[in-house]
């Protein structure tokens, strides 16, 4: 009988330390899967971003929607400590040269992940 009760307790404890176990293997593995997801994302944002081309910090912006021409050029840090003269969204192939008073003006101008945007101080 002791030996019938002693193989319980030691069957059951064996039991908990698995499924503790398994418990905190599946949950490390969710952890693991979640920041890859997020790593992915951070990944695709910047493989599809925006390039900026002229006197910026930061060259590559990561494309979100509903991103604008100013929402890019804040992000790239504008260095030049003069306006710009011209700016050139390059799309697809295609060229559309602005005037900066447009942003000035509050003109807001979307960008679409893949865009090339030159700033000519």
């Amino acid at each position: 009988m002791k030996y019938l009760f002693a193989m319980v307790v030691f069957t059951l404890a064996v039991a908990g330390c698995t499924t503790q176990s398994k418990s905190r293997a599946a949950a490390q593995n969710a952890y693991l899967a979640g920041q890859n997801n997020q790593l992915r994302q951070q990944a695709a944002a910047l493989a599809n971003g925006i390039t900026i081309v002229g006197p910026v910090q930061n060259p590559r912006v990561p494309w979100v929607a509903g991103l604008t021409l100013a929402q890019a050029i804040a992000t790239a840090n504008y260095l030049d400590p003069n306006d710009p003269k011209e700016i050139v969204i390059s799309r697809q192939g295609e060229s559309a040269t602005l005037d900066p008073k447009d942003l000035v003006n509050g003109a807001a101008i979307p960008l679409e992940p893949g865009d090339v945007v030159e700033i000519r101080p």
